[in-house]
């Protein structure tokens, strides 16, 4: 792991699956750069694993506070979302796990074989967890091509599961999902704004929901979309013999500001949307933020720090370089490089992560793909 300031100390914190007795409010926690203090090993790394097998961990989800109580979530839990089956094939994995300290995953959601998982994973205060699903349709793992007769990928959708792990409904539409990538979330209770990066047509897509019911996350409750709005597009998109799909990935909202944070793979770039939480019209792809071609390689998962610092993982499937394999690299809002580390010697590791505040400090989550763990640090 590569790095350039002082480590801070980890103080010893008793990892009981969730950290709901330390967090505080649902913003990202540090005050200052983020990797510079992170030791170089995590506090924990946990198998991702489920029963079936399933391997690829891509999405990575903290469960917020006010998440409802009487199933198996509590605020603060990490879930982890799994693309590939236990045969390794892209595209075909079912289960959505709950990470435990020291011991096997507990299923969180386990769906019927044709789905793929993607990084597109959050739990709302509502009761749901959304989780994104781009399939391969004939199980081959690959992607051959986007449209036309030899097609085999599917056009996926997002799925809504509720607090007890049972799905509830699968979000589609032809004109604004397309490939659910990634996803972040405005969440205010109630209602939530949901943007979701689409690796099939190049786009941004924000979907603002309501919950109906009494709020407890079950089946009297409902999560209805309200509207649906192409906020972004242009992106390279294209299917890829080593990701199976290159398109927009990583989301960060910057909610002060307004401001959605977009990593575009094929780009190699990292561009910002302005009132991204409002408009009614496509601002194309955005203006160019970070386009650092020493340091980004197909950026991927995106967080926002408290700092306002951008924090990208590197799939290593555009632009690679061998000295820098599975990299995660921290940037200001300008576009400055601040700090990187990588999660694995080899290339193709990393792909998601999310960062939480605690009272004094944070935790830090990103998976490693190729050792199939999520790593987690803890920094008081």
């Amino acid at each position: 792991m590569k790095r350039k300031a002082a480590c801070a100390a980890l103080v010893p914190v008793v990892f009981v699956l969730v950290f709901a007795s330390v967090t505080l409010a649902d913003d990202n926690g540090a005050k200052g750069p983020v990797i510079p203090q992170l030791t170089p090993s995590p506090t924990f790394s946990d198998s991702t694993v489920p029963p079936n097998g399933d391997v690829n961990p891509y999405g990575v989800a903290f469960v917020p506070t006010g998440f409802p109580g009487g199933g198996p979530l509590r605020p603060g839990d990490i879930i982890v979302s799994n693309f590939n089956n236990s045969g390794n094939l892209q595209g075909t994995g079912t289960t959505v796990v709950r990470v435990n300290n020291g011991t096997s995953p507990t299923v969180f959601f386990q769906g019927e074989a044709g789905l793929g998982l993607t990084t597109a994973l959050a739990a709302l205060k509502g009761g749901f967890v959304l989780v994104g699903n781009l399939p391969s349709t004939d199980g081959s793992g690959t992607c051959v091509a986007e449209s036309g007769p030899n097609q085999n990928v599917g056009q996926g959708s997002l799925l809504v599961i509720d607090k007890n792990g049972n799905l509830v409904n699968q979000l589609t539409s032809s004109s604004v999902l397309n490939g659910p990538w990634d996803l972040t979330v405005r969440d205010d209770g109630r209602r939530a704004k949901v943007f979701v990066s689409n690796a099939l047509s190049g786009t941004v897509t924000r979907l603002d929901v309501r919950v109906v019911g009494d709020g407890e996350g079950d089946k009297r409750d409902a999560l209805i979309v309200e509207k649906e709005t192409q906020i972004a597009s242009g992106y390279v998109h294209r299917c890829d013999p080593a990701a199976f799909v290159v398109g927009p990935t990583g989301l960060a909202l910057d909610q002060d500001r307004d401001v959605l944070y977009v990593s575009s793979t094929g780009d190699n770039a990292i561009f910002a949307i302005p009132d991204a939480r409002d408009r009614m019209s496509d601002a194309g792809m955005g203006k160019a933020i970070v386009t650092d071609q020493t340091h980004l390689h197909g950026p991927l998962g995106l967080v926002l720090a408290r700092n306002g610092d951008l924090i990208s993982t590197q799939g290593d499937a555009v632009n690679p370089d061998p000295n820098q394999p599975s990299e995660v690299v921290e940037f200001t809002a300008e576009g400055q490089f601040v700090e990187q580390f990588s999660v694995n010697p080899a290339p193709g590791g990393a792909f998601d992560l999310a960062l939480r505040p605690l009272e004094d400090g944070f935790v830090f989550a990103t998976v490693d793909d190729n050792t199939v763990v999520l790593d987690i640090w803890i920094v008081k």
